[in-house]
Order: C-alpha cells, then structure tokens, then sequence
C-alpha cells in the first residue's frame, strides 16, 4: 500500500475554492457531447482495473458517478449494476448504452446527489465512485454517504486525482485550481479529504495508468458496523 500523507497547504487551497452543485451540472453538461472522446480516454485504463477487482466479488454494486455509462459493459453479468449521476445529459447516454448493448445486469440509473444518496442504509455489497470526488462540492459528506449505503464487510473503492505540492505537476494543478467551475473537477485536491470514515478502513492504494495521474483507493467497511437504522431501533 502505498503512503499517502495529507497537505495542510493542499488542504487551505482547495477549501478556498469550492464548486457549487449547478456548476457541476453546467460543466458536465458541456462535457456531456465530448466526454467519451476526451477525459473517457484517459481515464480507461483505471476504471477497467476498478471494474477487474469489483467483478471478483458478488452481490449489488453501486457506481456513483456512473456518468456516461463507460465502465458498465465490464462488469461481469453475476453483478447487480445501479448507477446514478447528477447531469441528466450524462445520464441519457449511459441509458443509450445499457440499451444498445443489451446489459441487463444493469436494474437503473438514477439522478440522484451523491451528497444525499436515496437508498436504505446498508444496501450495497460495493459501492464505488470513479473520477467523482473532486467534482462533488462536498466531498467529506459524499464520502460518509458512500460508507452509509454500504454494508458491514462491504467494499468502498474510488478511482481519483490526487494532488502534490512539489515539481512541475504540483505547479500546474495550482495554477488549474481557479478554473474548478469551468472544467467541472479540482485540480488541488489533498488525500485528507477523503479519510473521514471511522468505519472506512484503507486495505490498498496504488497509483494507476497513464503517468500515475490517478489512484485506486479500496476501503474496507468495518464488518460490526451498525446501521442508522439499527442504532434507532
């Protein structure tokens, strides 16, 4: 596992530039017409390896985030497949997709916040977030909404940039941060943001292809965890 140490400096850059939801849904609708040509590219190589390690498991998986549908033909057809998205143009793509190739392990996409995610506590055996964290305006609240829906055991696994301070990409994504509304993700994005689960635990992180721009983090969720529900019971 590879060791990842917060930035107090990435940390006050990026909580000095926050997106708000409709610049989301503004940038990636521009994004949508283009999206499979352009970032859907470059970022194949990672998502394929999430969909390799999910496909090894069971039961229902959740991809927050599912954008315009690119991972769904790679998951086995022994999974359950629910996908949801905060851009409707998204959306309607992935629908397209499920539809022309005929994915019926697929049971729904939805428009949904992944900041308020509408499904019972405990739902999902795997839920997984590809290139989504730096886009949500708040990525401490998804990431405790991720933990919610998934079951005691269960596996939480996200694909994402992180930033550095040092050399010339460091330079670059610091000079990329105030552009977070127009391109739709922050370029500045501190590893700290995303540990905020106690019953999160980290078992793997790895840098991914093209030019280790992206990591695979899989958390493992605490197999005693009580539910919501069940603590109010």
């Amino acid at each position: 596992m590879s060791d990842i140490q917060p930035s107090s400096v990435a940390r006050t850059s990026i909580h000095a530039h926050q997106m708000d939801e409709e610049a989301v849904r503004e940038a990636y609708r521009r994004w949508a017409p283009v999206y499979d040509y352009t970032f859907g590219k470059v970022s194949t190589a990672g998502r394929r390896h999430a969909v390799e390690i999910i496909n090894a498991g069971k039961g229902k998986v959740l991809e927050v985030g599912v954008g315009t549908g690119l991972s769904l033909p790679e998951y086995k057809p022994h999974l359950e497949i629910t996908g949801i998205d905060l851009a409707p143009e998204m959306l309607e793509k992935a629908r397209e997709r499920v539809q022309a190739e005929g994915l019926k392990n697929v049971s729904g996409l939805h428009e949904m916040d992944a900041s308020n995610l509408q499904f019972p506590d405990a739902t999902f055996d795997t839920v997984v977030g590809m290139y989504l964290i730096t886009v949500v305006p708040d990525p401490e609240k998804v990431m405790q909404e991720l933990s919610r829906v998934t079951k005691p055991g269960g596996t939480v696994m996200l694909v994402n940039h992180f930033s550095q301070e040092e050399g010339v990409r460091g330079w670059v994504e610091r000079r990329m941060a105030p552009l977070a509304d127009l391109v739709g993700w922050h370029s500045v994005f501190d590893v700290s943001r995303v540990m905020v689960c106690p019953k999160l635990k980290l078992v793997e992180s790895r840098s991914l292809r093209p030019w280790g721009l992206f990591t695979m983090m899989r958390f493992k969720k605490d197999a005693g965890a009580v539910t919501q529900q069940q603590a109010a019971e």
